[in-house]
This record gives C-alpha cells, structure tokens and sequence, in this order.
C-alpha cells in the first residue's frame, strides 16, 4: 500500500515539473513576441494617417 501511494506521488511530482517547465517557456516566448509587436507598433507609429 505504501509503495503504490510513493509511486502516485512520484508521478505527481514529475507531471508537475514538466508543466511548470512548460508554462515556464511559453510565458517566456510569449512575452518575447509581445515585446516586439509593442517595438513594431512604436516604429511605425509615423506611418498611421488618420
């Protein structure tokens, strides 16, 4: 009994350091890419006629 809830929680804990790693990169990407949309918008900011 003790080794089945061992195992669970090992699984548990490796599931949740692949998520956290994977949120941790698209967090990362993601605001790379904002950042230069936001530096693309400013650079042409001369460019809009209203």
């Amino acid at each position: 009994m003790g080794e089945k809830i061992y195992k669970t929680m090992r699984g548990a804990g490796a599931w949740n350091i692949a998520l956290g790693v994977v949120l941790l990169v698209v967090g990362i990407v993601s605001g790379v890419l904002m950042i230069v949309s936001g530096a693309k918008l400013l650079s042409d900011k001369s460019k809009i006629l209203f």
